[in-house]
């Protein structure tokens, strides 16, 4: 620590005297280029592994943010580190174990095929546009993400958190942790992020065309179930706009399918912990509409852009039989958007919009 600050005060005795013709300061410097713009999509994250340590490894580091438990650390870090990390990965891990894909977990994957088809769809439209992929908690990190980017030259990068409804727990902490990293560097690049995407064309007509095509195929159900991540109700109720974008989704999209009210429910699932969450919630609703005489129902999850243990497990298996238990006679899931080549192009259009103005072009081959 001294000696650090001695060379701050100090710095010529610890400085070699330059070359004539090398100091730097002897002529202007060449002028810069604008850079180039890059990309980079953020996702929540997923376990290296589905094995219980990795499980508690990646469940200590979301579970610690302050952004995604909104209790005091004094009082929570006990609960963490006595109870949940002790006990839940235990619980989780055979439930990763029976969706983890050959490559990884379907989060992973799918996010993976999402960045590549980003890129390449971007280069067919001449745009020279590098794409990385982050999680926010997990690997490969937003520092190490940005690293890349900066490493292939670009000094512009768009954070595009793939959460189509903003949530402080989601799109906010993603954008925490970019300007983050950020603060920690001496040459910055110039930033921008997409808040949201609910009401997004683009990202509606995919979703939209997701589900017609699952009817072409298979048939429409009785019911259509909307099932979105929850929060707790102190998140809405302290100004967290989610559930306002969670319902105004829901609309846009029953609208593109010409579906009645009636024909639609919305529900949130994942609750946690002993809080009143947002309602109403999705088993219970399933359970509901059973006993009501409902026999058919279709679920889909418009707030993931990824299926995840979320969707695959507990609405495709705990919520399927839930649903049969109570009396349903068919249960179907419609997959996310994962590498839906309507949705790579929305995504697309999306970065596009969001580049306006800044280097995107390719440069002219001398």
């Amino acid at each position: 620590m001294f000696l650090r600050l001695f060379k701050y005060l100090w710095p010529e005795r610890f400085l070699a005297e330059p070359a004539r013709g090398e100091d730097p300061f002897d002529d202007h410097p060449p002028p810069r280029g604008p850079g180039r713009a890059g990309v980079l999509l953020v996702n929540l994250g997923t376990p290296e592994t589905p094995s219980k340590a990795d499980i508690r490894k990646y469940l200590g580091e979301f579970l610690s943010d302050p952004r995604v438990i909104e209790i005091p650390g004094y009082l929570w870090k006990p609960i963490l580190h006595g109870l949940v990390l002790t006990l839940r990965p235990k619980k989780l891990a055979p439930r990763y174990a029976g969706i983890w894909l050959e490559g990884g977990s379907p989060l992973m994957v799918y996010s993976r095929q999402q960045a590549e088809g980003l890129a390449a769809a971007l280069a067919e439209r001449g745009l020279d546009v590098p794409v990385a992929l982050a999680m926010r908690y997990g690997q490969p990190s937003v520092a190490e993400g940005i690293t890349r980017l900066r490493e292939q030259g670009c000094d512009h990068i768009l954070a595009l958190p793939l959460y189509p409804q903003y949530a402080a727990s989601t799109t906010a902490t993603a954008v925490d942790a970019v300007t983050r990293h950020a603060a920690r560097l001496r040459d910055q690049p110039a930033l921008r992020f997409v808040k949201r995407f609910y009401d997004d064309p683009a990202y509606l007509d995919a979703q939209a065309e997701r589900i017609r095509a699952f009817w072409d195929a298979q048939g429409r159900p009785q019911k259509l179930l909307m099932s979105f991540h929850g929060l707790p109700r102190y998140s809405i109720e302290l100004g967290d706009p989610y559930y306002r974008d969670c319902l105004e989704t829901a609309r846009l999209l029953r609208e593109r399918l010409g579906l009645a009210p009636e024909q639609v429910e919305v529900a949130f699932q994942s609750r946690f912990g002993s809080a009143r969450w947002m309602e109403p919630y999705t088993e219970p609703t399933l359970r509901e509409l059973a006993r009501q005489g409902v026999t058919e129902v279709d679920v889909v999850c418009p707030g993931f852009v990824a299926d995840c243990l979320e969707t695959l497990e507990e609405i495709d298996q705990e919520c399927r039989h839930a649903f049969m238990e109570a009396g349903g006679k068919r249960f179907r899931y419609i997959p996310a958007l994962n590498d839906s080549p309507l949705w790579v192009a929305g995504l697309a259009d999306l970065v596009q919009n969001q580049l306006q103005g800044w280097p995107a072009t390719r440069r002219p081959i001398a």
